[in-house]
């Protein structure tokens, strides 16, 4: 049984297995309708699947050989070219429909602008939403759009749900006014320790949707994504808080977002691929 709205690309050197057999669900949202600075994210997904090529399938840290996982990929979603909103909604469905094909499999989301997070978030319903971002994303709007890559935290605090954002650096004045209204927890890079981070997240209600944009990290390891920022967190600094996440707390959704970019083998998306894999294998360890 196909998912709605989406085709292949290219399929990772992994022995893939079919949707209803899988514990992990990967999916494409290859979408930068609302790209405010370089585009590219459309080929994000792509990208990643590519750069695995480029690893190990043994994740040394853990023990685990990500090729013995049961994962599936049920590919890219056809997106509607620069109709966020149109999108959104197909994405949401497709999401709907792989829950019913599989509905404890481990959904994750590969992407695209950060704008499409928004999608999977509504379907998922989770309690908390903790993201890792160079950006607040709490506007209101940006270039005449509620849905823009630069609103999904806030439209996601819309649903109700907790948000905690780490790594940040770039904000306007409006959005720490709203995040100070709204209870919206965040912490800025400089101020990052992974102490920060479990003084934080420690009460936050499950389960937990978890959220990466690439350019939380330190602009020279991703160049190529939307809005690279200087001044991110190391690589390890996020493994190490998800390692914390995925030990003692219940996750329901995992997305890496904001890998952009045309050239095969880009460092950005051998990052996201290496983090991918770190992920799977320590929700598997």
């Amino acid at each position: 049984m196909e998912p709605l709205y989406t085709f292949r690309t290219f399929d990772m050197e992994l022995p893939l297995v079919n949707p209803e057999e899988a514990d992990y669900i990967i999916l494409g949202l290859p979408f930068d309708g609302t790209t405010s600075y370089k585009p590219g994210a459309r080929f994000g997904p792509l990208l990643i699947r590519q750069a695995t090529l480029n690893l190990e399938s043994y994740v040394l840290d853990y023990d685990v050989d990500v090729a013995q996982l049961r994962i599936a990929d049920v590919g890219d979603l056809v997106v509607m070219a620069g109709d966020v909103e149109g999108t959104l909604e197909r994405a949401a469905r497709t999401v709907e429909e792989l829950r019913e094909i599989n509905g404890s499999a481990l959904p994750i989301f590969l992407g695209g602008e950060h704008s499409m997070t928004y999608a999977p978030v509504r379907v998922l319903r989770p309690r908390s939403y903790v993201v890792f971002d160079a950006h607040l994303d709490l506007r209101n709007e940006y270039e005449g759009s509620l849905f823009n890559h630069a609103c999904v935290a806030r439209r996601i605090r819309e649903l109700g749900v907790e948000v905690a954002i780490f790594g940040v650096r770039s904000g306007t004045k409006e959005e720490i006014e709203f995040a100070r209204e709204n209870n919206v927890e965040w912490v800025h890079a400089r101020d990052y320790s992974f102490d920060a981070f479990v003084d934080l997240v420690l009460s936050l209600p499950e389960p937990i949707y978890v959220s990466v944009d690439i350019d939380v990290f330190d602009a020279p390891l991703v160049p190529e994504t939307g809005t690279p920022e200087a001044g991110g967190l190391r690589f390890w600094d996020v493994v190490e808080a998800l390692e914390w996440l995925t030990e003692r707390k219940s996750i329901v959704g995992f997305d890496i977002m904001e890998v952009a970019g045309t050239e095969i083998g880009n460092v950005t998306a051998l990052t996201a691929a290496k983090l991918l894999f770190y992920f799977l294998a320590m929700t598997a360890r």
